[in-house]
């Protein structure tokens, strides 16, 4: 969660200006392009609208996760948008898009990214307030709750103390951070690349496994997998059949019966 906590506190949060998808994510993407560590050579608005018109990148709850990857070497950036309306984005729930978290990925930092994006995944399952994010009035406040929501996807990774401490810095930090107000525009060289966040849920029982997906290449691939039962069972971030699984939540229903939700991030 490194990248997210940066952009809190280099002021890569703002308030989007428009509630119209494609305006919104343009936006994002110059406000990375201008980091001066991006230079000329990668197009970040590009390779956002056309990875989009591809894969819907809504991540449910009011949460949506765009991203550019490009072949050239450098950090995994991050800006944050925030939209009190909300914007239209068919999400797989069919809600508003009020938080919008995009990514600049080069692909020597692409197991980061992807270990980020399953952080964030299971930081939204886990909590209940990010839906009340548009009933906030101000970049404060916003910022503020992104910080305990952060702070809640480093606690399942790393000590608590340490967690606090990331928290107590960033907060700190980002009191003191002013969001840039020029971008400029890039030029072209994106590499394309295909990453997918793919929602399925998946009903474990004694005598089998079903998969439930929109994604058809996903459900065969899992449903022939090996050992994929004591994956679900013993972890709750692992490989299998080529996709990064996060769990993110479980429910027992009797008399053997286990259903996980998760998702499946896959880079290619």
């Amino acid at each position: 969660m490194r990248s997210l906590l940066d952009a809190l506190q280099e002021g890569r949060l703002v308030e989007l200006p428009d509630n119209d998808k494609e305006k919104a994510l343009e936006f994002l993407a110059l406000l990375i392009e201008a980091v001066p560590d991006i230079g000329t050579k990668t197009d970040v608005v590009k390779g956002v609208i056309d990875r989009e018109a591809e894969f819907n990148t809504g991540l449910g709850k009011g949460v949506a996760c765009p991203h550019c990857r490009t072949p050239l070497n450098g950090e995994l950036l991050c800006a944050v948008g925030w939209s009190p309306e909300g914007i239209e984005y068919n999400a797989p729930d069919g809600k508003k898009v009020h938080l919008v978290v995009m990514y600049y990925v080069p692909d020597v930092q692409r197991n980061m990214y992807l270990k980020e994006v399953s952080g964030l995944a299971k930081a939204i399952a886990g909590i209940d307030y990010i839906q009340t994010i548009a009933d906030f009035h101000d970049i404060h406040t916003v910022r503020a709750k992104l910080l305990d929501w952060v702070s809640l996807a480093i606690s399942s990774a790393v000590p608590d103390t340490k967690a606090r401490m990331i928290k107590l810095e960033a907060k700190a930090a980002s009191l003191e951070a002013a969001a840039p107000e020029a971008a400029v525009t890039g030029s072209a060289g994106f590499g394309a690349a295909e990453v997918r966040i793919i929602p399925f849920h998946l009903i474990l029982w004694q005598g089998g496994t079903l998969v439930l997906s929109q994604d058809k290449a996903l459900t065969d691939s899992l449903e022939h997998a090996t050992n994929l039962k004591q994956f679900f069972v013993e972890a709750k971030e692992f490989e299998a059949s080529g996709y990064r699984i996060a769990v993110l939540s479980q429910s027992i229903y009797p008399p053997d019966r286990i259903e996980y939700e998760a998702v499946a991030i896959t880079a290619k």
